[in-house]
C-alpha cells in the first residue's frame, strides 16, 4: 500500500471533495494526530480503521473542528476548515454522528430531529426525505429520544445528522450495540446514502461492517495514517488487517 499515491486518490467520479492533508493534533502536551493524509472523493465511502487509540476519532473530530489541528489544513471543496469554529463548519455541509450518538435524551424524536434541521435552516422536505429511509421513527416522534431502543437511538441520531442536507457524512461506530440484523438495514442506508450523492466517512471497530460498505480502507496505527487498499484487495491479501487492527480472517 502507498500512502503517498493512497492520498491522492480520488472516488470514481474522479473529484475530490474532503482533503485532510498532514493534519497534526495534541491534547494538551500529548500529539496524538501526526502527519494525517487522506482524501474523500464524491459519492465514495472511506473506512477508517485501526486499533484503540490509533487517532481515528481524533481525526472525525479534527475535520468537524472541535479539535483544534496544530498543523496541515483541512479543505472542503477547496474551502479551508480548520481556521474556523466548530459551530462554523456543519452548515457548510458537514454532519458527525459520534460514538455514544450525542442525542438530547429528554427531547423527543421531532425535537431532536428539528435540532438537525436548525443548522442549515433545513425545509420540511429534508424532514420528510429522512422519514423515508428511517420509517419507524415516524411512529416515534413524540417519545423521549431516551427511552427508545439501542438500534433506534442510532436511527435517529443518523437521521438527525441527515436533517442538516450534508455533502459529507462522519460515523463513528456506527453498528455499537445493534443486533446482526439491524447492522445489515443500518449498513445498506448507509451505502443507499452515496446514490444520493452524499460522501461518508466510517470508524468501525465491526470490520466486516465496513468492508461491506467501503469502497477504500484507510489504515490508521499511534496517531498517523499507514496505508490504504479496497475491500476486493483484503480479501486476497488480508494481512493488513492483522497487522493494524488485529483481525485474522
Amino acid at each position: 500500500m502507498d500512502v503517498a499515491e493512497g492520498a491522492q486518490r480520488m472516488s470514481p467520479e474522479g473529484r475530490s471533495m474532503l482533503n485532510v492533508n498532514a493534519v497534526g493534533c495534541a491534547y494538551g502536551a500529548v500529539q496524538v494526530l501526526n502527519d494525517v493524509t487522506f482524501s474523500l472523493g464524491a459519492g465514495e465511502i472511506v473506512g477508517l480503521l485501526g486499533r484503540n487509540g490509533a487517532g481515528k476519532t481524533t481525526t472525525l473530530k479534527a475535520i468537524m473542528g472541535l479539535v483544534r489541528a496544530n498543523a496541515g489544513t483541512i479543505t472542503l471543496e477547496g474551502a479551508e476548515l480548520t481556521a474556523l469554529q466548530a459551530h462554523e463548519v456543519p452548515p457548510l455541509g458537514l454532519a458527525y454522528v459520534p460514538q455514544g450518538r450525542g442525542l438530547f435524551a429528554g427531547l423527543s424524536v421531532e425535537e431532536n430531529l428539528r435540532m438537525g434541521m436548525l443548522v442549515r435552516d433545513s425545509g420540511p422536505e429534508v424532514l420528510e426525505e429522512v422519514l423515508t429511509l428511517f420509517p419507524v421513527l415516524t411512529e416515534r416522534m413524540r417519545q423521549r429520544a431516551g427511552t427508545l431502543s439501542g438500534g433506534e437511538q442510532q436511527m435517529l441520531a443518523t437521521a438527525r445528522a441527515l436533517c442538516l442536507g450534508p455533502k459529507i457524512l462522519l460515523l463513528d461506530e456506527p453498528s455499537e450495540g445493534l443486533m446482526p440484523m439491524l447492522v445489515e438495514r443500518l449498513l445498506d442506508t448507509i451505502k443507499g446514502l452515496t446514490a444520493r450523492g452524499m460522501s461518508i466517512i466510517i470508524v468501525e471497530q465491526k470490520v466486516d461492517a465496513a468492508l461491506k460498505v467501503a469502497d477504500r480502507i484507510v489504515f490508521m496505527e499511534n496517531g498517523a495514517i499507514r496505508g490504504e487498499t479496497t475491500p476486493a484487495a483484503l480479501e486476497t491479501d488480508p494481512e493488513p488487517l492483522h497487522r493494524y487492527v488485529g483481525v485474522h480472517r
